[in-house]
Formats: C-alpha cells, sequence, structure tokens
C-alpha cells in the first residue's frame, strides 16, 4: 500500500508541470532557474520565430556562426523543454570544444560536410563521425563536442536541444578568455607557459 501511495505522489510531481498548454516568456522579468515566468497576454505571433532564416555571419576567429532560438529568443519554447539553433560554418570553420550542461543536442546537416564527434565520461572514449547532407548526430547532455567543416564548401546544420536553454561552456575560452594565472593553468593542464600566454593574446584572456 505504502508503495502505491509513494508511486501515486511520484506521477503527480512529474505531471505537475502539464497544469497548463503553455509558459510563453515574459521577456520583461528576469529569468528563473526553472525559465522565465509567464506573458499574460499571447499571441499567435509568439509561436513562431524567423531569426534563423539568414545565414549567420562566419568572418570570425572560428568561422562559424550559431543563430540560437532559445527562450531568451523565441518565448513560445518556454516551458517546453526543446529549442533549437541554426549553425553556419565556413570553410574550414569550428565549432571548438564546448558542452551544454543542460541538455542533449541532435544535430542535422542541410548543406555541406562536417565533421562531429563526443568524448564519453568513461574511458575518455571519442565518438567522431563524418557527416553529410540529411545525416544526424546526437550529443549527450554533458559530454564535451565539437563540429567542424570538413568540405570544400559552406555548411548549414540545425541544432534541437532537449531543453529550452541548453548552456554552453567553450573549454577554449573557460581556459583561456578570462584571469585564470597562466602559470595556473601550465599547472593544471601541462601546457606550455609561451603557448598558453600566446592563446590568452588570441583570446583575449589576461594575467
Amino acid at each position: 500500500m505504502q508503495l502505491t501511495i509513494l508511486s501515486l505522489l511520484l506521477l503527480a510531481a512529474a505531471t505537475d508541470a502539464l497544469v497548463q498548454d503553455f509558459c510563453v516568456a515574459d521577456l520583461s522579468l528576469p529569468a528563473t532557474p526553472s525559465g522565465y515566468p509567464c506573458k499574460k497576454k499571447v499571441t499567435e505571433k509568439d509561436f513562431a520565430y524567423s531569426g534563423l532564416a539568414a545565414p549567420g555571419n562566419t568572418t570570425n576567429i572560428i568561422g562559424a556562426a550559431v543563430g540560437p532560438a532559445f527562450d531568451a529568443q523565441f518565448p513560445g519554447v518556454n516551458g517546453l523543454g526543446i529549442s533549437i539553433a541554426r549553425l553556419d560554418l565556413a570553410v574550414g570553420g569550428v565549432i571548438p570544444m564546448h558542452t551544454h550542461p543542460a541538455g542533449s543536442e541532435i544535430l542535422v546537416v542541410i548543406e555541406g560536410t562536417i565533421c562531429a564527434g563526443f568524448i564519453s565520461s568513461f574511458a575518455n572514449t571519442v565518438y567522431l563521425k563524418t557527416l553529410n547532407k540529411g545525416d544526424i548526430m546526437v550529443f549527450p547532455q554533458g559530454l564535451l563536442h565539437f563540429q567542424f567543416n570538413s568540405g570544400k564548401g559552406p555548411a548549414l546544420a540545425y541544432v534541437s536541444f532537449g531543453t529550452q536553454n541548453p548552456g554552453l561552456q567553450i573549454t577554449d575560452f573557460a581556459l583561456f578568455k578570462n584571469d585564470l594565472p597562466t602559470e595556473l593553468i601550465a599547472k593544471t593542464t601541462f601546457l606550455d607557459v609561451a603557448q598558453i600566454k600566446k592563446l590568452k593574446a588570441v583570446l583575449g584572456g589576461t594575467n
């Protein structure tokens, strides 16, 4: 009997989020750990977004552009546990090693050729694949992963997430685009001090 009651309580907790159809983000209010507060007046415009139609600017250090449609850009996904982004890669462009702490990712290649992969937390196993038009690949939540254009022309992909905002931490930026002391980075990464200083100079780090 106790097990049955406990099961019912857990089921009630799990379905508590379904008490309303949607919760369009009110971007005039600050976000909370669970997302934005609900907007009071909702229209059909809140459930459509045109921000991914145009290519992103890939004339940058990584030769890539990511156009997000997360809760902050697309209020209609707030509370739904889904989001999407556009990924443009120039020839040789790369999305450096990074993680999404809040959600898993699925990538679908629309044009071009993309080499993508991730590293498991168990035995640091590498899963690497060259993807062509129409191919998809999944990247589990929180694991280090990357994509780069390994083809001869521009590449386009769309990436969807199992969360309204997956979060992002790019490993290179975390190490070299801040004031973390060079000596500490050298000690914890086994990298040469001269190389660390060079990367800091390129990415905007100090100290």
